[in-house]
């Protein structure tokens, strides 16, 4: 007899995507590969979208309590118009199950349907990236001892002398000194124009006629020396409050934070010549669609620097590189003389990790290739970390040749073929492939 146990506590806020989190750790390796499974059969467009998955339901299997065969054990059943107490009923027969399909149903054997699992945009994102990244990104061995850079942080109560702020320290003190002294000059206001008014009282009695009564003439001047001392009580605390106190001095503060050592730049060349037609620019605009996702979704602080060419080159923005009609010839040399101009103004090596991908179809004018080779092997080759080359042409022409002399005197230059759609991931995940995983 199975035994279930069922957890009826109730479910936290959030619960739920601990569990699911859980989930996919654990069954890590059957996600990714349903993940690959389903990439198959879907456009690069369609790639941050989210995804069906079935995962067998033999890989899903958990362990079960059970009691063991034989033994003698005591069980509680309720009562029924058969049974009454005392009876003893036959232990239960083994029998077969049945389970339903085409035509006749079979008197044996049980199954359950694979566990279908939903992964959203961000996890179908998250598993089909995990094992890619920039090949040969450099961790700066100054990472251990970083870079500082000192910036401000607001206002301290102690520093230096020439940190003072005198601006700041001045308000605190006009504020501390009207909190100190508001209800004493509100106060001695109120008992200096009392005393004007006695004053003003006693030189009229005075002037009066000698009938006036003495006690209330008594009675004022009494008052009068009271507010006399209380003024001068009043003005003397009011004195002592110091004009500059040195709680109300404010400092600049600043705070040293690390500088990060490493920051990357990658420039997306395209070729959009007259030769590539409508098919090939579709290739080269997918691989870079993925790129770009790729590099958007792994590295924050990353720069694009989209450039495309025909007999001219120029940098674009992302909506033109991917969208603009324009064509002509073909000239190479002048999208890497750009690259080149772009590095130097911009993006100085000992500052930047540079990656460089280019999509072409290898038509070039042919007096043009041996200066491509030659700007790459003496300007854009020794700057660079990693320089990929996708030809989406099947024909091998001049371009391709002199590239492949490149390919086997720099280990960090790449070239791949793509002529079809459903190579783009395979030849994109070995160009960027995380460095001692297989592709």
């Amino acid at each position: 007899m199975r035994q279930h146990i069922i957890d009826r506590r109730l479910a936290g806020k959030n619960k739920s995507v601990g569990n699911r989190e859980r989930f996919l750790r654990r069954y890590k390796t059957q996600v990714r590969e349903a993940v690959q499974r389903a990439i198959n059969g879907r456009s690069i467009r369609d790639l941050e979208k989210g995804e069906d998955i079935s995962i067998p339901k033999r890989d899903l299997s958990e362990p079960v309590f059970q009691h063991g065969d034989g033994g003698f054990r005591e069980v509680v059943h309720p009562g029924n118009r058969e049974y009454v107490r005392g009876d003893r009923i036959d232990k239960p027969q083994g029998g077969a199950g049945q389970g339903r399909g085409q035509g006749d149903a079979s008197d044996s054997g049980e199954g359950e349907d694979d566990f279908v699992f939903t992964l959203s945009k961000e996890e179908f994102m998250q598993v089909f990236f995990e094992d890619l990244a920039l090949p040969n990104l450099v961790k700066t061995a100054l990472a251990e001892v970083p870079d500082w850079k000192s910036q401000r942080a607001g206002f301290s109560s102690d520093g230096t002398p020439n940190n003072l702020h005198v601006v700041r320290s001045m308000r605190g003190s006009l504020g501390r000194r009207i909190a100190l002294g508001a209800s004493a000059k509100r106060e001695l206001a109120e008992l200096e124009q009392e005393l004007a008014e006695l004053a003003d009282e006693a030189s009229v009695g005075a002037l009066a006629a000698e009938g006036g009564d003495p006690l209330a003439t008594a009675r004022r001047l009494d008052r009068m020396s009271q507010l006399t001392a209380r003024v001068a009580h009043l003005k003397g605390r009011l004195a002592a409050i110091p004009y500059l106190d040195p709680i109300d001095l404010r400092y600049r503060s600043r705070i040293k934070v690390p500088v990060p050592t490493t920051k990357a730049v990658m420039f997306c060349v395209m070729d959009v010549s007259g030769s590539m037609d409508e098919q090939r620019k579709e290739l080269s605009k997918r691989f870079f669609i993925l790129l770009y996702l790729f590099l958007t979704r792994h590295y924050d602080k990353i720069e694009l620097v989209f450039i495309r060419h025909h007999t001219q080159a120029q940098e674009v923005s992302e909506q033109e590189f991917f969208h603009a009609t324009e064509t002509g010839g073909t000239v190479v040399s002048s999208a890497l003389v750009l690259l080149d101009q772009i590095i130097q103004a911009r993006y100085p090596a000992s500052e930047w990790n540079l990656y460089v991908a280019q999509a072409s179809d290898g038509d070039n004018w042919h007096q043009d290739s041996s200066r491509c080779s030659e700007i790459l092997a003496q300007k854009i080759l020794p700057l660079v970390r990693y320089y990929a080359y996708v030809q989406v042409a099947q024909t091998e022409q001049n371009l391709w040749d002199e590239y492949q002399v490149l390919d086997e005197q720099y280990a960090h230059f790449a070239m791949r073929k793509v002529l079809d759609a459903s190579q783009i991931y395979p030849v994109f995940r070995e160009l960027f492939k995380r460095e001692g995983v297989a592709a």
